[in-house]
């Protein structure tokens, strides 16, 4: 096998083994929750959907979806949430800054 396809092959088991939660969790940086609390986060920085959503980028419809537990927020959205929840006047900000 060619050094390229081998180096693909590894990416691939790694991506898969990170995705069933089976990777090594101290060879990645950082920690995406595997579940987020999105209500829990709103009601924390007491806004209504329409300002967390208008705070953030979000569409109302996405987070009544979250919030209702029918769809669940996608790998780099739980990061940001995250990020949100623990720096939200941060996240603000720097969305201002256009």
């Amino acid at each position: 096998m060619s050094k390229i396809a081998d180096d693909i092959r590894r990416g691939l088991l790694d991506a898969i083994a990170y995705a069933e939660g089976t990777a090594d969790k101290d060879a990645y940086s950082v920690h995406v929750p595997a579940q987020v609390d999105v209500k829990a986060i709103r009601t924390r920085l007491a806004m209504t959907q329409q300002e967390f959503a208008a705070n953030f980028g979000f569409s109302v419809n996405t987070l009544r979806h979250w919030e209702q537990g029918s769809r669940q927020p996608e790998g780099p959205t739980r990061a940001y949430l995250r990020v949100i929840e623990q720096a939200p006047q941060t996240v603000q900000q720097a969305l201002r800054a256009v």
